[in-house]
């Protein structure tokens, strides 16, 4: 994606300011005499931001990409610093703050804790009722994506709030799925405004003010609400529509419970239990078809559920592929799918090295609606302590004319 940012060579602001996105790379620069935008007069500079392949022209309306600032590699200045807090509302570049929030550094010791920044040498860390905000440029009805990564420092019960008004959720991070103790999170909203405020916020009360979640590596992406199609009465069957993944990182992307959000991150899917599902990509993690699918990392806790339409006594064939990640996840799996009052169990025995089979089942609709559901019927962790389980992709759904035909 190409990002357009104006400056002006007047005034106080230069262009190399607002051209100093971290993570990308200004790659060509133009001046244009006498244009006038906004408050700006005079001559001004066009700078393009290669973000992606992708081109979209807007101020921060970054419809693939790391937030302005999304990975706080831009150094505060030494004066907006006291150690490690920042003291101004604006000390943040391209962010506002509010309460207790320090600016750390990869190797930054608390107490007996070493902390480490895996994408990067800096990150934010929110004390108690801090928060960090940002305005961003959106398309009004548009469904979008939030992705950040998180760690734990002090208290098992640390949670986030994100909010893009007049919506917000809560982030739980009592379970910890990776080894190094970050996780990548998403967090899905609808724009009811073309100008909304992105606030990250810690509700915690911790007895040490210095407590309080990590953050880095906040990002946006925009969510393209899929279609039926005759093909297949499941929507977004093959998962690869889903929220920004971090370039940098390997782990992947936690889709939280529905009763978290008002708008899930994984488009036409619902995280119907008390535990998060992972969205992974063939970059990092082998999957069965395309470049995306869903791992199941949390047992019975962990479940995925999307309601279709059907037509009451019409019989339908759903059918999937079940595989491992080959992250290393090693195991006799087992996957449960059920549709309508069809269910089956899907064992798979995983060396942790990739590999995959396909399942299904067949069905008589009861209603218009039926929902789909699949999880894990066993706990799975890795050698390294993280969580992972069975990966789900290629769902596909379809009415069948002849029930007695095997499709398998």
């Amino acid at each position: 994606m190409v990002q357009v940012a104006w400056g002006t060579l007047h005034g106080g602001i230069g262009w190399w300011k607002l051209c100093s996105f971290v993570g990308v790379h200004a790659f060509k620069v133009y001046k244009i005499v006498g244009w006038h935008l906004g408050l700006f007069y005079g001559v001004h500079t066009l700078c393009l931001i290669n973000c992606s392949r992708e081109i979209f022209v807007g101020y921060s309306d970054l419809t693939k990409c790391l937030l302005p600032n999304g990975n706080f590699e831009q150094v505060p200045k030494p004066t907006d610093l006291n150690g490690t807090e920042l003291v101004n509302t604006f000390a943040l570049p391209h962010w506002k703050i509010s309460g207790f929030v320090e600016y750390i550094e990869s190797g930054h010791k608390q107490g007996d804790l070493l902390l480490v920044i895996p994408e990067g040498t800096y990150a934010v860390r929110l004390g108690n009722e801090a928060s960090i905000k940002q305005w961003l440029n959106v398309s009004r009805g548009n469904y979008y994506a939030i992705s950040f990564s998180a760690a734990r420092t002090c208290a098992q019960s640390e949670k986030l709030n994100v909010s893009v008004s007049p919506e917000s959720g809560t982030v739980p991070m009592q379970t910890i799925y990776s080894s190094n103790g970050w996780d990548l999170y998403a967090w899905g909203f609808q724009a009811k405004r073309s100008e909304v405020e992105l606030v990250i916020h810690n509700p915690g009360m911790d007895d040490d003010p210095a407590c309080g979640p990590i953050i880095d590596s906040v990002a946006i992406q925009t969510l393209n609400p899929p279609r039926l199609t005759k093909y297949n009465v499941v929507k977004n069957g093959d998962f690869e529509e889903g929220p920004y993944l971090v370039a940098n990182t390997s782990w992947g992307v936690l889709i939280p419970p529905i009763i978290e959000d008002d708008h899930s991150p994984l488009p036409a899917w619902m995280v119907e239990s008390l535990k998060a599902v992972k969205f992974i990509d063939s970059n990092h993690y082998s999957v069965p078809h395309g470049k995306r699918a869903v791992e199941l990392v949390a047992g019975r806790e962990s479940a995925l559920a999307q309601v279709v339409r059907t037509i009451l006594g019409k019989t339908y064939s759903l059918t999937f592929s079940v595989s491992d990640a080959a992250d290393g996840c090693i195991g006799s799996m087992m996957v449960e799918a059920y549709a309508d009052r069809g269910m089956v169990d899907v064992p798979y025995e995983s060396n942790g090295i990739g590999g995959h089979k396909k399942a299904g089942l067949q069905f008589v609709a009861t209603g218009n609606r039926t929902r789909v559901v699949f999880l894990s019927n066993n706990y799975h962790m890795k050698f390294d302590g993280s969580l992972c389980g069975p990966v789900i992709d290629d769902v596909l759904l379809l009415s069948v004319r002849n029930p007695g035909r095997k499709l398998l």
